[in-house]
């Protein structure tokens, strides 16, 4: 099966090589010339504008973009729809809120054009482990696209589904993430206690090797955890900023608007947004109580701490490399893209 790809970065390009490695012609196109020619390289066949892409895909044409979530997403998605002609479909592949993917869905059934949005998880690891996805959208549509779900998955038969109407494989994947996030918080606590009892002198990463095996704890995270501790447990060169890349608060809201009680979740994002305050403002506000009622003594900032944010894992790279954090740092103008912080907010559509 031809099919188009939209977005080759470090998800899309080995995407794009899992799909040449079963067989399938790939037509790849993205803002940056060298992540075309990057897939070009591993038998792509390279595309340089949409209309480009479009000419060199027999109809019905079936596009997937991988981008990242809102702006960019609703730009590239209404300007294929634009171009593209009745019969044709366009996959959103990211982690695009689902409300933003039922109202593109109504939009382009309107011109003609199929919508299916997929809940795409698997990382960095999905070209060699295959990914997990989650499925949204009209049935024959699915179902066409099946070759494609088949070699992107783990196996043929497992690791992918149709969830049901449009917007439902990006509900799935945004709960997904929500239990994602709820279980590294659980690890990062428990570890954190196991880091502290310092009279036990505790080997972390013998713990969280140990757990690896026979334990009821045991999980994908924590084989990545154990991998990351055999370098540096004390993770001395990082800092405690984790971001967040939307789904997690999208899941509390939803949360909220259904009245069902998400408390794990709901920390775990609270977690994160204070990770990224430099200097919380409510723990000023305090500290200036504590000291303004009862005298105390109070710590004073006397300098910001100092980071920087090291280059994302690359596209067709060994995703071993994530273990470590040896890599160029990047502007401040790629920070937000390249930590995943883009994409937040919904896409205010008419």
């Amino acid at each position: 099966m031809r099919i188009g790809m939209i977005g080759l970065g470090k998800m899309g390009g080995n995407m794009v090589t899992r799909l040449l490695q079963g067989g399938h012609e790939v037509v790849g196109y993205d803002l940056f010339a060298a992540n075309v020619q990057a897939a070009a390289d591993r038998g792509a066949l390279p595309a340089h504008t949409l209309e480009d892409l479009i000419g060199q895909l027999p109809e019905p044409r079936a596009i997937w973009v991988m981008v990242p979530s809102g702006k960019a997403t609703e730009d590239t998605v209404m300007a294929l729809a634009a171009k593209m002609s009745k019969g044709d479909t366009i996959i959103d592949g990211g982690n695009s809120n689902y409300k933003d993917s039922q109202r593109r869905s109504v939009t382009l059934e309107g011109m003609g054009l199929h919508f299916v949005d997929v809940g795409t998880s698997g990382g960095i690891w999905g070209l060699k482990e295959g990914y997990a996805m989650m499925i949204g959208g009209d049935a024959g549509a699915v179902k066409a696209l099946s070759p494609i779900f088949e070699t992107l998955a783990p196996t043929p038969d497992t690791g992918w589904g149709r969830m049901g109407p449009s917007g439902s494989g990006h509900y799935v994947k945004m709960v997904h993430n929500g239990i994602e996030y709820g279980m590294m918080q659980a690890y990062a606590e428990g570890f954190e206690m196991l880091h502290a009892k310092k009279d036990f002198a505790l080997d972390l990463g013998n713990i969280a090797e140990l757990w690896r095996h026979g334990s009821v704890v045991r999980s994908w995270l924590l084989d990545l955890t154990a991998d990351a501790m055999k370098g540096d447990a004390e993770f001395n060169d990082l800092s405690d900023y984790v971001a967040d890349s939307g789904e997690g608060r999208w899941t509390v809201l939803d949360s909220l608007e259904l009245g069902v009680p998400a408390p794990v979740i709901t920390l775990s994002v609270q977690m994160r947004l204070r990770s990224q305050q430099e200097v919380s403002y409510a723990g000023k506000m305090l500290s200036a109580m504590r000291r303004a009622f009862g005298g105390h003594a109070v710590k004073k900032l006397d300098e910001v701490a100092k980071t920087t944010t090291v280059q994302e894992v690359q596209p067709h790279t060994a995703p071993e490399n994530a273990l470590s954090t040896d890599a160029p740092a990047i502007p401040a103008s790629e920070e937000a893209r390249q930590l995943g912080e883009t994409g937040k907010d919904r896409v205010k559509g008419e």
